[in-house]
């Protein structure tokens, strides 16, 4: 099992011994770069490292890794149309390749980088994330329930 993500293409695939999986994704508006504070979608080898969110209803708000008690509306997104909206579910990517996405400056997971589900309003195959993968809530919840800690995933 393993997951591929293109930026170009803005898609994620999932790929097991049944067969392949593919969703439609949003990645960073900056686009692809590994350097903390950059705002791009990190390149290369990673691996899912922690699994957030099981069990929480569509459109569970999400910081800090932590649920809120809310579920997103559009009148909170109203009120907070800057706010970069974590949802539903949270899969924590660890970069495996020192230098370049684990470690220092470059450091996937310490770059907080996520796939996570995002309000339905906004649009898929488009680039304009913060730097992480974003996912309707719908899909985030079909590749949540499919895939382990550990499982590898691919940025290209």
């Amino acid at each position: 099992m393993h997951i591929d993500i293109s930026i170009a293409d803005q898609t994620l695939t999932l790929t097991t011994d049944e067969g392949s999986l593919c969703w439609p994704v949003s990645t960073a508006v900056n686009g692809p770069g590994e350097q903390e504070g950059s705002g791009c979608t990190p390149r290369g080898r990673h691996v899912i490292r922690a699994r957030i969110g099981d069990g929480a209803p569509l459109g569970a708000v999400f910081v800090g890794r932590r649920p809120t008690g809310e579920i997103w509306s559009a009148d909170q997104a109203a009120a907070s149309p800057e706010r970069d909206w974590i949802l539903t579910r949270i899969l924590w990517l660890s970069g495996c390749e020192p230098g370049f996405n684990r470690l220092g400056r470059v450091d996937s997971m310490r770059r907080f980088i996520y796939i996570h589900g995002t309000p339905d309003t906004e649009p898929m195959g488009l680039p304009r994330s913060h730097g992480c993968v974003r996912m309707r809530n719908t899909d985030i919840v079909a590749l949540f329930e499919r895939v382990p800690v550990g499982c590898p995933v691919h940025i290209r």
